[in-house]
């Protein structure tokens, strides 16, 4: 038998096969045009400043995102617009976010990431701050923008993820993708408060949208010194098996039969759902809820109060960073003893979130701390997800279609998800304003029924991480063995079954 110093080193392809599943392992030894990757040392000092660097840039992102949401009663004031017509800012926001993942996705597995990166980041800081610019006559130019500005931050959101899971592994990697998830939260909630803050001051709200564009300028600079561009699988080879890109189409076979992906994709999908209605409208919702009560007057002229901006704000903020860290530590403890911890976990921040925004609904119209506190609960509950999620994909995935997957997984949850609730909430709405279209009370009432939605949108995708549980112990042992070189056995039940 010949020693494992000359053996042949293993060349690993990745393309799909009806007999192995999830790719196929070639022992023999690559030709000089194959692709390779040559795995280079970046210092653990390095790969941090490259994490802090993207989540400096990931905060921008989810400022900007929910910006609109901080000053939307401005934004319809000026405008003169309907809750239809104010949903459909981040319809468009979401929906060109989401039609461009994919094509990110693919650029991301096959080429230069830090390119792509640079490139979204100059697209999103430019749209950005000439949205800032739109007058009162012209409101189709700012759906345009943000339209475009879902372009840039396509390229950002599907590729950083695959960066850092090809600096750490294991716990290490974990760690790091739960402080880049916690700006998702964080950024949210900071957008409504500074978004309320700058419109408060300056007494317009388009400053509003010039103050992300000016920090983006320094997470440009920041993006070309500092970020590295590790090559794909890095950590996880360590100089064993050769990765190797293979076409669009076998990746998305591969990825369709890997039913944790699929089954933790819907999910998603479900917790976008949510996330997006409730982050666009609650400020909104909770506002109206007063003018009912008679706790302030309707808003007439800018700038509109900003209270429920500010409370909604430091509610994500908190519950976001508490809920992340939170999650992942539960997931820590519990991973080695239950392999499935991560999707029950999901499960559990789904589940139990639901009643306490259906409750927090119900009792916006006639106490608002009660509700605040129960938006509270849920927010902490439902942030439980974040980092779990993004790890769910990376260990479930193997790096050479990692990105091809979250652009995917972007893709569906999108569509389906927060590129159409904040709309249908609007719409549903607006249906219901003929019944009573002078009344006060109505404009809060139609808008609590329309939210009614959530809750049990949120139930179905607790059911969805379910099911990831069944499958993603299977999965995770698959990706595993393919990138140390190993093909895994075919499994007893067919993968075209979900």
């Amino acid at each position: 038998m010949a020693s494992n110093q000359h053996r042949p080193k293993a060349r690993l392809s990745l393309r799909s096969n009806t007999t192995v599943p999830y790719g196929s392992m070639s022992s023999e030894q690559p030709d000089s045009d194959a692709p390779s990757v040559q795995i280079t040392s970046i210092s653990q000092r390095r790969s941090y400043i490259a994490v802090a660097v993207l989540c400096y840039i990931n905060l921008l992102n989810y400022m900007d995102r929910y910006t609109i949401a901080g000053v939307l009663l401005s934004i319809q004031n000026y405008f003169r617009i309907s809750d239809s017509t104010s949903g459909l800012l981040q319809t468009v926001f979401i929906c060109s976010f989401m039609l461009l993942a994919p094509v990110f996705g693919y650029l991301g597995d096959r080429y230069d990431r830090k390119l792509l990166m640079i490139a979204g980041l100059i697209v999103w800081i430019v749209t950005t701050l000439g949205s800032s610019f739109v007058k009162e006559t012209h409101f189709w130019i700012l759906v345009l923008t943000r339209a475009l500005v879902g372009t840039g931050e396509a390229s950002y959101s599907t590729i950083a993820p695959t960066i850092i899971g090809d600096l750490f592994t294991g716990n290490q990697r974990t760690l790091m993708i739960s402080f880049f998830y916690i700006f998702i939260p964080v950024g949210s909630g900071l957008g409504y408060i500074m978004g309320a803050t700058i419109a408060n001051a300056t007494g317009d709200w388009r400053w509003a949208l010039r103050f992300s564009p000016a920090l983006g300028g320094l997470g440009l600079l920041l993006l070309v010194f500092l970020i590295p561009n590790p090559p794909r699988g890095a950590s996880d080879t360590q100089g064993g098996a050769t990765l190797e890109s293979t076409s669009y189409v076998e990746d998305v076979k591969y990825l369709w039969k890997n039913r944790s992906f699929v089954w933790s994709s819907l999910g998603v999908t479900a917790m976008a759902f949510v996330t997006g209605a409730l982050a666009f409208w609650t400020p909104t919702f909770l506002s109206r809820a007063q003018v009912t009560q008679g706790l302030r007057p309707p808003c007439s002229e800018e700038p509109c109060n900003p209270l429920d901006s500010y409370i909604f704000g430091a509610i994500t903020v908190v519950t976001g960073v508490v809920g992340v860290f939170l999650g992942t530590y539960i997931s820590k403890k519990l991973r080695d003893r239950l392999p499935n911890a991560d999707p029950l976990i999901c499960a559990f921040g789904m589940l139990s979130s639901s009643p306490c925004f259906f409750i927090a609904i119900i009792l916006a119209g006639t106490s608002i701390p009660a509700s605040y506190t129960f938006i509270a609960i849920g927010e902490l509950l439902l942030s439980l997800n974040w980092a779990l999620l993004a790890d769910i994909l990376l260990y479930v995935v193997v790096p050479t279609r990692r990105a091809t997957a979250e652009a995917l997984q972007i893709m569906v949850c999108h569509l389906f998800g927060d590129a159409g609730s904040p709309y249908l909430i609007g719409a549903i709405s607006d249906a219901l304003l003929k019944y009573k279209p002078d009344s006060l009370s109505w404009k809060f009432h139609r808008l609590e029924y329309s939210f009614l939605l959530c809750p049990f949108i949120g139930v179905l995708g607790g059911l969805f991480f379910l099911m990831t549980s069944l499958y993603i112990k299977e999965d995770r042992k698959a990706a595993e063995l393919l990138t140390s070189g190993q093909a895994p056995a075919p499994p007893e039940t067919s993968t075209e079954s979900l």
